[in-house]
């Protein structure tokens, strides 16, 4: 299996309005990295997994829907909370929308999404494209 990952970072403001998230119950900025890793059985015709220029530009479009955005204000995300794991969710479901209709994205396994919150913590969404 062949993988190619791509970061771009994003920033946000939302809160966690659960007791489980302490502090973070309350409005807070965030701003992640997100490395999106796509993942191929086989190399394409010109031995590489998606073009980086091309996946990038995907990435930039997903995020640009959340950057310096409150996602409690986002339709997206209305009654749902944006923790870590669900932001991974939802940027791998928007990107495996966009390229599952191209030349290259047809041929492609999977996506991981790994969004880092601080160079401690992070979460990884692995989204299946062959189903």
């Amino acid at each position: 299996m062949f993988s190619l990952t791509v970061r771009r970072h994003f920033m946000i403001a939302h809160s966690l309005p659960r007791e489980a998230f302490g502090p973070a119950q309350g409005l807070h900025g965030a701003t992640f990295v997100a490395e999106v890793a796509f993942r191929r059985r086989a190399l394409n015709n010109d031995a590489i997994v998606l073009d980086i220029g091309a996946a990038g530009t995907i990435i930039e479009e997903v995020l640009a829907g959340l950057n310096y955005r409150n996602l409690d204000e986002h339709p997206d995300f209305q009654g749902k909370l944006s923790t870590t794991e669900a932001l991974a969710e939802y940027v791998a479901q928007q990107v495996g929308t966009r390229i599952k209709d191209t030349d290259d994205g047809r041929e492609l396994a999977g996506i991981d999404v790994t969004l880092r919150e601080n160079p401690d913590a992070w979460a990884t969404y692995s989204l299946d494209l062959t189903a």
